[in-house]
């Protein structure tokens, strides 16, 4: 017993001289994540003030590529749902950010020329270069992202839209679904296919909070 209650009392001492991780990164991390689903799940006001938090947290530090991170990430999140135009946060921190954020900014905004792809998370390198099928990026976010920016850059086909819309479907993120479907139906429309316009439709109803 007097062995373990030594053994006890130095596994405890190891962990006391452990640094704590700092209050603001995990409080960040959490509110960004929170920030992220209640977005993508169409609850506008949860959202804006998880992102205040997180926001406020990065900026504690005093650290501009922090805080633009955040920003980005925000971005990222309107882009997966093809909010245009909702990224001014990012713009005034742009000269202090690296040059990996600057560039994940234009890829997000479809500024893609003589965009350094390297430069870019590895799942969206590809789709950058033109190389990569928008099926084969693993992560579902990550996957509506890439989506986000193809359609700002204006690359995006057929079968992207079909793809994203579904992968918005499986997760169950309403916000984005239901822009993804509003673009299918566009197309439908301007294709004159009127039975395929109804199915959309249906399903822009039947996702539609009431």
């Amino acid at each position: 017993m007097k062995t373990i209650l030594i053994c006890a009392a130095l596994v405890l001492a190891g962990c006391a001289s452990k640094p704590a991780e700092p209050s603001w990164r995990t409080n960040a991390a959490d509110s960004l994540k929170n920030f992220t689903d209640e977005y993508l799940k169409g609850n506008s006001a949860i959202a804006a003030n998880d992102f205040a938090r997180a926001r406020s947290e990065m900026a504690s530090t005093g650290r501009f590529d922090l805080v633009a991170h955040a920003e980005l990430v925000r971005c990222a999140v309107y882009t997966a749902s093809v909010v245009v135009g909702e990224c001014e946060g990012f713009a005034p921190l742009a000269a202090d950010a690296t040059p990996v954020e600057r560039a994940y900014a234009a890829y997000l905004a479809g500024r893609w020329q003589g965009l350094d792809a390297a430069l870019l998370p590895e799942q969206h390198q590809a789709i950058a270069r033109g190389a990569g099928s928008l099926a084969a990026v693993a992560d579902p976010l990550s996957r509506l992202v890439a989506a986000g920016a193809m359609l700002q850059a204006g690359r995006i086909a057929p079968a992207d839209i079909a793809t994203a819309t579904e992968t918005a479907s499986a997760q169950g993120w309403r916000r984005p679904l239901l822009t993804w479907l509003g673009i299918a139906a566009q197309r439908a429309r301007a294709a004159g296919d009127t039975a395929e316009l109804a199915r959309i439709e249906r399903r822009i109803a039947l996702a539609t909070p009431h």
